[in-house]
Formats: C-alpha cells, sequence, structure tokens
C-alpha cells in the first residue's frame, strides 16, 4: 500500500490523452490524465469507462447528449455506449476501467490517439 498524492502525480507529466496508471482495484485500473482539445469517438464493449474531474470542466458528448462535469464531478459510461471527451481547456481527470483496455476502445488505428498502458 502507498499513499498518492494526486497534485504531485499529476505535476509528473504534461501530456495530454495519455493516462498515468496510478493503481488498480479488482483489476480495473485506476488512472490519472490530462484532457485537453477533441478526443475520438469510440466506445468499450467489455467495459465501463468512469471519469471523475479533478480540476476544470470536461464535456463527455453521447449519440444524443453533451453531458458538462465540473471539478468534483463525475459520470460513468456504461460499457457499448459509444461517446467522445473533450476539453476547451485542460482538464485534469481520474479514470477508472478495465484492466486491458485500450483508451481509444473500438477507435484504435494508425496516427491515432491510441495510448499504451502506462504506469506513473
Amino acid at each position: 500500500m502507498r499513499k498518492i498524492n494526486l497534485d504531485a502525480a499529476l505535476a509528473m507529466f504534461d501530456e495530454h490523452w495519455r493516462p498515468r496508471i496510478i493503481g488498480t482495484v479488482n483489476s480495473s485500473k485506476v488512472q490519472l490524465a490530462k484532457f485537453a482539445g477533441d478526443f475520438v469517438w469510440h466506445q468499450h464493449d467489455d467495459s465501463d469507462d468512469l471519469f471523475l474531474v479533478l480540476h476544470g470542466r470536461l464535456l463527455v458528448d453521447l449519440p444524443d447528449e453533451t453531458i458538462m462535469l465540473e471539478a468534483g464531478e463525475m459520470l460513468i459510461v456504461p460499457a457499448g455506449v459509444r461517446h467522445r471527451p473533450r476539453a476547451e481547456q485542460e482538464v485534469y481527470v481520474l479514470n477508472i476501467e478495465a484492466g486491458g483496455t485500450v483508451n481509444t476502445g473500438d477507435a484504435v488505428e494508425p496516427g491515432s490517439l491510441t495510448a499504451p498502458e502506462q504506469n506513473l
């Protein structure tokens, strides 16, 4: 067990859309990420996707609506639901999803925003 200071962990990287794994819970990865701009439309067929906004404002586009999340708010996108996170300004997010889940889900393609699983 180790204590994790989220502010200190977030200060260790600057890349957007490149989540860093800070731990695991029951085979799910707990990640910190910085978002800016638009991500790709995608879905995770076998994993829910939890977004907890730590700093800033996150917009999550769904097929029929856009949900706005402020610091201290969270959203769980169920498995199989198409979505696109985006941030008009930099936002810090804690994300939980099943281990082995690719961040771009079904939108994996060369040159995309697909990131390798990376520990902090």
